[in-house]
């Protein structure tokens, strides 16, 4: 489609007040109730929110719609409960079903839900509405073919989707489903489909949480034309938070769906994994849904239908269906508080999922790879780098599912201490949430007078007026100044100008007005790559003022965004010169200005001209208030400006060290897909932990198609995306700044694009199938190296077993223990004292294969999935309820039981892989343990990061001073420590033993109780049981 006609639609709305009749007769408290949909409206309603949508019609599904995904049966059977008031028969039907209830009233308002869903899937896809939201009940995402499920009873999703497929000409869909709850139903559903692609997040904990299936797991992709095309994003611990779903986000799903390229997403949108939950028990901010609409509103030429699911404490419910609600909108993202890396647990996660998925997509190629069957084989010491073994682990019940299900009483119950607790944690988070909507999308600023610049001795030179005058022409003809305000343009002040610029620089151009153009040659031939004009001074001055413009105008909320056409460019000034065409450095300005007059403490400069921005690196290389990301081809040095400085090792100085990220190219060609790759594997990542108040761009356009210096393949839709990436930043305060570009049809494009992203248009899609190439990836992967110790998030460089049949071979325990036999497990850095049952005479060191092994999964039978028989094994447990079983704890130090052997080797499979796990009796004395000195009152944070690296990985707690320390295989901070002041023993926030260097052993002794207890508390919210004796 023309994106020129691609104009901003309505935001649809369906809804029924209707659906609010459906409520379990028997029990009250039953949480799959009316308010779920009332105070998600009265949300909507109190944000003003509703008046602002296209109301779509409600209807029923016809029947034939729902035969294409249910059996006649179950039609049928919900048919004939319509107006049945008896509660008894009522109740005894309900429970033969897993968490389900039917009131007279259930089949009507399911056939509504389902038969909204489906009108608005078709409204978007017909284009009478730009995206839109289902605010419907009951949900549907359980709802199988043969079976009501969790308290489903037609997959309104999965009728809407194949009702996209099968009538509206549509052959590629996504379906997200980031319910707390794997929707099974919907999985097997289109499980052998290529036309969609299922991707589910859910609570899964190794199968102890319901369902409790098998099929749940990473390692169910899909099968026959289907194989490939179903992702689980299983958690497998509680306290999952917005760092853990965005790193999910931007490593697995954004990079499938920028291949895939679907023709329309759908998202199943239960809001139980948000803080409150009792079902989820997770920790996402309601606010942060609005983050993960942005992220997928630029797919699918902005075709987004959200469709309510689940969600059951309704504070929550309400703050995120309404937050989606106004980023459907197109409002302004709201700006997050600062969250936490990503954990470990999710990071196991991500690579399972990458591992299982990359023979099927091209863009899961950012890891490296080791061989299992060759590291028998290794010295233990040849190779450091992190590694990481997929394991599928079910502790889910087995067996037939029972025959009845229980029908009150059958969920979690919070205290009324915990929601208080909960209640004043919302509370804080929505108070201090700005929502705010400025009277303008978009300012624009421009000004004639800096066509005043030009080469006299060089017509044809490529940085001349016709850049910013062809930019705002097009930007006329798509009709987008008529919807931005235009803003007066002024002159930086040499005042302003001493911000970033020295006196002697600024007086240097100020002179070139009463110059000759003789005088002015012999100035441009002490410079690099510049021309000098005596307009040159009036031109730049005017150029960096309207930068300034836009600043004031964002930055005092009177525009969301805005957009600086101007010249000549600035990313190459230096403090005290002119360099590669450019006089005064605007964007350092913009930012230093932001930071002196409007008080701002953290901005981001995104730089994607195709040269390194030497001035801006130069000025800002020790100010950890801004984090300058350049992307830009560097050919190993070679390319413009030709400086070393333009590499990766190039991180910042002094206190701004980390806060300097270079990504470049070695090679000519790059494209949308090394951009795309690189956004997400660096620069989302990096900036959403910043956590910016402004974002500018140094946006220059010669890595465009065409570009006569650039040589490389960036589409102009592509800077689009980008830009609407960056739009979900500091509350959506994003500032164009025009660079460089030298093809007049690639730049007004360009910056056309970028502008339509910032007003809230749909974008065209990318070509679908477009990644990385190798030489792309070798850039990411060299970046994330190097900044990985400034910036936590990026913990997913991690190699992936070469062979791609671990999973499959692995049967049963007796294959696991072999397997795990391979890794030898020497005496190099976890101690497994959790198990201390050791007979005196065992060795010191020995293999898994000592040891009781873990209980494998079964490799998936992939005929089976899909049948309702094998979705039923839920064994009992309701909706939202943990299995008996469950022993997984918080991802970060919640309630969690105290983990057996089988959690222990699963959750640390890494250094299992490494060969840093070994198994030893530990001393039970040491003449070193007078030297523990007592617990601070603040306790120990296991969580706590190292005080010399800030690293978050095997990380140690010297019991002497209890300064927290990274171990051997990070930076040897503890090691250092240890030798350097005398304190011999250390404890691991690992696996909690303790280590004396002066012993070179492990001990344990009750001596270290309180310590070991107090890092247990942070590590798993209990109490650490003495095994001491009478010690």
């Amino acid at each position: 489609m023309d994106a020129k006609v691609m104009s901003l639609q309505p935001t649809g709305l369906v809804y029924d007040r209707r659906m609010a009749e459906h409520r379990c007769l028997w029990d009250s408290t039953y949480p799959e109730c009316p308010e779920r949909l009332t105070r998600v409206l009265e949300r909507c309603e109190e944000l003003g929110l509703l008046k602002h949508c296209k109301e779509i019609p409600v209807r029923e599904a016809t029947e034939t719609e729902l035969l294409a995904k249910h059996t006649p049966e179950q039609i049928e059977i919900l048919k004939a409960t319509e107006n049945v008031t008896e509660e008894d028969y009522l109740e005894k039907l309900s429970s033969k079903y897993d968490a389900i209830y039917i009131h007279p009233s259930t089949y009507r308002l399911s056939l509504l839900a389902a038969g909204s869903t489906i009108e608005l899937v078709e409204n978007i896809c017909k284009g009478s509405v730009h995206n839109g939201m289902a605010i419907i009940r009951p949900p549907g995402h359980h709802a199988m073919k043969s079976e009501y499920c969790g308290y489903c009873f037609f997959n309104n999703v999965a009728v809407a989707a194949n009702h996209a497929l099968e009538n509206l000409g549509l052959s590629r869909i996504l379906i997200i489903d980031w319910d707390v709850h794997h929707g099974q139903a919907t999985q097997q559903m289109f499980y052998d489909d290529p036309r969609v692609v299922y991707f589910s997040i859910h609570r899964y904990e190794h199968g102890t949480f319901w369902p409790n299936l098998r099929e749940s797991d990473f390692d169910y992709v899909g099968k026959g034309k289907g194989a490939g095309f179903n992702f689980n994003v299983p958690l497998n611990a509680t306290g999952m938070a917005d760092a853990d779903y965005l790193a999910i986000f931007q490593q697995v799903l954004l990079p499938m769906a920028c291949e895939f390229q679907p023709e329309l997403i759908i998202v199943s949108a239960g809001y139980d994994a948000a803080i409150g939950c009792p079902e989820g028990e997770m920790e996402v901010t309601p606010a942060f849904y609005a983050h993960l609409i942005n992220s997928l509103s630029a797919l699918s030429n902005g075709k987004l239908a959200v469709v309510l699911e689940g969600g059951y404490c309704l504070r929550s419910l309400a703050e995120g269906a309404a937050l989606t609600l106004r980023a459907l909108l197109g409002h302004p993202t709201p700006q997050l508080p600062p969250m936490d890396p990503p954990c470990d647990v999710i990071r196991n996660t991500i690579l399972d999922v990458i591992y299982s998925h990359r023979s099927h997509w091209d863009c899961f190629k950012m890891q490296d790879t080791w061989s299992l069957a060759e590291q028998e084989n290794k010295e233990p010491e040849t190779s450091l780098q992190a590694r990481h073994i997929p394991r599928a682990i079910f502790f889910g019940p087995n067996g037939p599912p029972p025959t009845s299900f229980e029908t009150r009483n059958c969920y979690p119950v919070q205290s009324s201490v915990f929601l208080m607790s909960v209640a004043s944690k919302l509370n804080s988070l929505i108070s201090s949430t700005k929502l705010y909507q400025p009277p303008h999308k978009m300012c624009v600023v421009y000004d004639s007078r800096m066509l005043k610049h030009f080469n006299r001795n060089e017509e044809s030179h490529p940085e001349r007026p016709e850049r910013v005058s062809s930019i705002q022409t097009m930007l006329e003809d798509y009709g987008l100044l008529q919807r931005s305000h235009i803003l007066p343009p002024r002159v930086a002040t040499e005042e302003e100008l001493l911000m970033v610029h020295t006196q002697s620089h600024i007086t240097a151009m100020q002179s070139l007005a009463n110059e000759s153009q003789e005088e002015m040659n012999k100035q441009q031939e002490k410079l690099h790559s510049v021309y000098l004009h005596n307009n040159s001074y009036e031109s730049a001055s005017v150029a960096a003022g309207c930068v300034l413009q836009v600043v004031d105008s964002v930055l005092t909320g009177e525009s969301a965004t805005g957009v600086a056409v101007v010249r000549p460019p600035g990313h190459h000034a230096e403090s005290d010169k002119a360099c590669g065409f450019c006089v005064f450095n605007n964007v350092s300005l913009a930012a230093k200005y932001a930071i002196e007059k409007h008080g701002l403490s953290r901005v981001l400069l995104v730089d994607w001209d195709v040269h390194h921005g030497n001035g801006t690196q130069h000025i800002f290389e020790s100010d950890p208030r801004v984090l300058y990301i350049s992307l830009h081809r560097y050919d190993n040095g070679n390319f413009f400006p030709g400086s070393l400085d333009a590499g990766h090792d190039r991180v910042g100085t002094g206190k701004g060290e980390g806060f300097n990220v270079n990504i470049p190219w070695n090679k000519k060609g790059m494209s949308d897909g090394d951009y795309v790759a690189a956004f997400h594997q660096i620069v989302l990542p990096i900036a959403y932990q910043f956590n910016p108040e402004l974002v500018l761009v140094s946006a220059g356009f010669d890595a465009a198609v065409g570009d006569p210096l650039g040589g490389c393949k960036v589409s102009p839709e592509c800077y689009g995306h980008l830009t609407h990436w960056l739009k979900a930043l500091a509350g959506g305060r994003v500032v164009l700044c025009l660079e460089g570009g030298y093809n007049l049809n690639s730049i007004s494009y360009a910056m056309t694009m970028c502008s339509k992203a910032l007003l809230g248009d749909p974008l065209p899609m990318l070509e679908q199938g477009s990644v990385a190439s190798v030489n792309g990836v070798q850039s990411i992967r060299t970046v994330v190296a190097t900044q990985q110790k400034y910036w936590p998030c990026l913990k997913f460089q991690v190699a992936l077993p070469l062979e791609d049949d671990i999973l499959s071979s692995q049967e049963s325990s007796e294959d696991l223990t072999r397997m795990l036999a391979k890794v030898q497990l020497t005496e190099r850095e976890i101690s497994m004292n959790h198990h201390k049952d050791h007979d005196a005479s065992t060795t010191k060191t020995t293999t898994a294969a000592n040891y009781t092994p873990m209980v494998a999964a079964p490799a998936p039978d992939h005929s089976k999935a899909g049948s309702s028989s094998d979705a039923n094994s839920s064994a009992g447990t309701s909706a939202g309820g943990s299995g008996e079983g469950s022993s997984f704890g918080s991802a970060r130090g919640g309630d969690g039981s105290r983990p057996t052997l089988v959690d222990f080797l699963s959750e640390n499979m890494q250094m299992l892989a490494e060969e840093r796990m070994f198994a030893v009796v530990p001393l039970s004395d040491c003449p070193h343990l007078p030297s523990v000195e007592p617990v601070p009152e603040r306790g120990i944070d296991t969580n706590a990061l190292c005080e010399s690296c800030s690293s978050p990985q095997e990380n140690w707690t010297c019991l002497v001073c209890y300064k927290v320390l990274c171990g051997r295989y990070v930076n040897e901070h503890m090691s250092g420590h240890g030798h350097e002041v005398g304190h011999p023993l250390t404890l691991s926030f690992s696996d909690l033993s303790v280590w004396c260097y002066e012993c070179e052993a492990y001990i344990d002794n009750a001596i270290l109780y309180a310590a070991k207890n107090a890092a247990h508390r942070s590590k798993f919210g209990e109490d650490l049981p003495w095994s001491y004796g009478d010690q």
